[in-house]
């Protein structure tokens, strides 16, 4: 599906989304209830907590990589939206291009495969006042657990820890 960047005010630069990228079959009317033991509170800031780290890491995200991600995306409520997790296939893209909203361009970097995260995102560096996909809600605060499968095209040398 081509959608114009105004649509989303300009957050994915390269005009192409697939709504599979982030919201694959979703739709307001099959998203879950809120989940209570989920829920954050809006933040401000960028929030990057590191849940579990490989035992050795040859290799991080940077700028200009080709990541694959698995992801789990809910609303700060608990509500999830979308996950790459239950389609049982990674997501890929570019990160630091534009490509993601900039949360992610953002709390990816410097990222070794097999580590995960959970990213909580504010609406300033997510989908803004507009939301996105009639599934997230104009202001919406995103959490996102993240697990960084491969970064692909690059060669690993040595240990980067």
């Amino acid at each position: 599906m081509r959608v114009p960047n105004s649509v989303y005010g300009g957050m994915f630069s390269v005009g192409v989304i697939s709504l599979g990228a982030l919201f694959f079959g979703v739709t307001s009317s099959n998203a879950q209830p809120a989940n209570p033991a989920l829920a954050v509170p809006n933040v401000e800031e960028l929030s990057v907590v590191t849940n579990s780290m490989p035992s050795s890491c040859l290799i991080k995200s940077q700028k200009g990589d080709k990541l694959s991600m698995h992801y789990d995306g809910r609303l700060a409520d608990g509500t999830p939206f979308d996950s790459s997790r239950k389609r049982g296939t990674p997501f890929s893209f570019t990160v630091g291009t534009g490509q993601v909203i900039k949360g992610w361009d953002q709390g990816l970097l410097d990222m070794c495969p097999g580590e995960s995260r959970t990213l909580t995102i504010p609406p300033a560096l997510g989908y803004g006042a507009r939301g996105a996909g009639g599934v997230i809600p104009g202001g919406a605060t995103l959490v996102f657990d993240v697990e960084l499968v491969d970064i692909k095209g690059r060669k690993k040398g040595k240990e980067e820890l």
